[in-house]
């Protein structure tokens, strides 16, 4: 089920740089929430249902005429897809251009998207907790008492899914 999702991925992609809107909403379920790079910045960060992806799409390509991906990779963790890919395009009233490598996941049901995220923040490997590092042997991945406490840039705004 799982390299479905990826496929089903690539093609969610391949409609999205074809601008064909009924495509990428037959892969999206009716009910999604997600938000994206681009609305992490301002106000509520979700955007809901077909209705939300119809707004987001209109606001989109209204900024940014051009904005295309090249999907880098995408990979199945389950449920979820895990994909990495190179957006560009230019703003519509300066015309100055924009890249940036994307990171991105999404949760499949029956064939069809339920909730993503992307950020352009790389996501880091983790470690179960005790695990040894291979780069510093005498380490383990258990964070001690006063690091633990400390909150890290970027978790105030951690999304949670209902």
């Amino acid at each position: 089920m799982s390299q479905e999702d990826v496929e089903r991925a690539y093609r969610a992609f391949d409609a999205f740089n074809r601008r064909d809107l009924d495509a990428f909403l037959g892969l999206i379920h009716a009910e999604v929430e997600f938000t994206t790079r681009f609305i992490e910045m301002a106000g509520d960060p979700y955007y809901r249902g077909h209705e939300g992806i119809r707004e987001w799409w209109e606001d989109l390509f209204r900024i940014f005429p051009d904005f295309s991906v090249e999907t880098l990779g995408a990979r199945d963790l389950g449920d979820i897809v895990i994909s990495t890919v190179h957006a560009r395009g230019h703003g519509v009233d300066s015309d100055a251009p924009f890249e940036q490598t994307l990171w991105g996941a999404s949760e499949w049901r029956d064939g069809k998207v339920v909730w993503w995220q992307h950020s352009g923040a790389r996501p880091r490997p983790s470690r179960p907790p005790g695990l040894r590092s291979r780069r510093y042997p005498g380490r383990t991945s258990r964070p001690s008492s006063e690091h633990a406490r400390r909150p890290t840039a970027g978790t105030s705004r951690r999304c949670s899914r209902s």
